[in-house]
């Protein structure tokens, strides 16, 4: 008989070949992961160097301690005798791992399960993305057909909601918003302030830190921030919500009793942010000032009465419309996106969480778009 043996590497593997076309695997020592074990690599060159063979037997006999790196480095060999058509024998293994091997090979690997996808081309992703996003503006402009027509029927009475769960929602994107609006808007006012005082301050013109706070705030940021930080608390919530319900089939259920889900879910909630963004406006805009007029105040040498007196006289009434309108429309794509994210949820936990990403996604793009928009308009109109 023909006898070879492998280096060892933590556990030993040698190599007993017998006169009948028998190759004998001698496992010895631990085999243990953490021991680092031989690969089948070593075994399939013996395999190619002792050419034809019937059969492969495993002899256990010196085997130690054993964990799943033994299983794996098995199921490795059974896999390279069926592919070169040898008969694989466990020989006197432990009966856990020969149960286990059982286990493991009782049900054949798919046809194909290995095999890599080949990369798409860049064309391919483009004309890929080109599609879904051509597939999603169709949806979005279908969702929106379909809110549109809801207000048509809220608007002659016929729009099927609980008025109870309007107050709710009111109350969830008005008054539980404002301790993050305060925060939030406040600090805005303060850096902007702070940031104009550093450049003002070399003219002497500190004073017009109260125009350069007072207008930011009415024409740009209170509005920008309120719909920011509404989209990722609120928007986020109603994908959250819709989606869950999605999950749960409770859409399904209101269908099946005649109910429409976008009168019954989406319209309370498009109607609540419609309803308090321009609310939440007007307050971001008076923290971001009051926050403008701590720097103002306290950094700056100015008084009260002066700062009050420069806001008033650089900010107009025109000023605050053009933030309240910006306000209402962000509040309507932060409703859209939100609701329109949860109606699409899928069936999974998990797809609930994607819904509310993509909530948050979606609305914050579509406000800044939105808010560049605003800008040429006010360009051409000269306001």
């Amino acid at each position: 008989m023909e006898r070879s043996k492998v280096t060892p590497v933590g556990p030993e593997l040698s190599f007993l070949r017998a006169p009948d076309g028998t190759l004998q695997l001698q496992l010895v020592g631990d085999w243990k992961l953490k021991r680092g074990l031989p690969t089948e690599t070593a075994v399939e060159a013996h395999l190619k160097s002792v050419g034809a063979l019937r059969r492969l037997t495993v002899d256990a006999s010196g085997l130690g301690s054993w964990d799943s790196g033994l299983l794996a480095f098995l199921t490795g060999i059974q896999g390279l005798c069926q592919a070169r058509g040898v008969a694989f024998d466990p020989g006197d293994l432990p009966e856990g791992a020969r149960r286990l091997l059982q286990l493991a090979t009782a049900v054949p690997e798919r046809q194909g399960a290995r095999r890599m996808e080949a990369r798409p081309d860049f064309l391919t992703i483009v004309g890929k993305e080109t599609i879904g996003l051509w597939r999603e503006s169709g949806e979005m402009l279908a969702f929106i057909g379909e809110a549109v027509q809801s207000f048509g029927k809220l608007a002659v009475g016929r729009a099927r909601f609980r008025h109870t769960d309007l107050l709710d929602i009111i109350y969830e994107c008005g008054a539980a918003a404002l301790p993050i609006i305060t925060l939030i808007s406040f600090l805005v006012g303060l850096i902007l302030a702070f940031v104009g005082a550093i450049q003002l301050q070399q003219f002497g013109a500190q004073i017009y830190v109260a125009d350069l706070v007072g207008i930011a705030m009415a024409r740009e940021m209170g509005a920008l921030m309120s719909a920011i930080i509404m989209s990722g608390r609120t928007g986020a919530a109603f994908a959250a919500q819709l989606g869950t319900m999605q999950v749960n089939e409770e859409i399904d259920a209101l269908m099946t009793f005649g109910l429409s889900s976008m009168e019954f879910l989406v319209l309370p909630r498009m109607i609540s942010l419609i309803l308090m963004m321009p609310l939440l406006c007007i307050y971001s805009d008076l923290m971001g000032i009051l926050g403008g007029a701590l720097v103002g105040v306290g950094m700056l040498g100015l008084s009260v009465t002066e700062y009050v007196n420069e806001t008033i006289n650089g900010v107009h009434l025109i000023d605050f419309a053009v933030g309240i309108s910006k306000s209402a429309v962000f509040g309507i794509l932060v409703a859209i996106s939100g609701c329109m994210r949860g109606i699409q949820c899928g069936r999974s936990a998990s797809a609930v969480g994607l819904a509310a990403t993509s909530a948050v996604v979606t609305s914050i793009v579509l406000i800044i778009v939105m808010d560049g928009v605003f800008a040429v308009l006010t360009n051409a109109l000269g306001i």
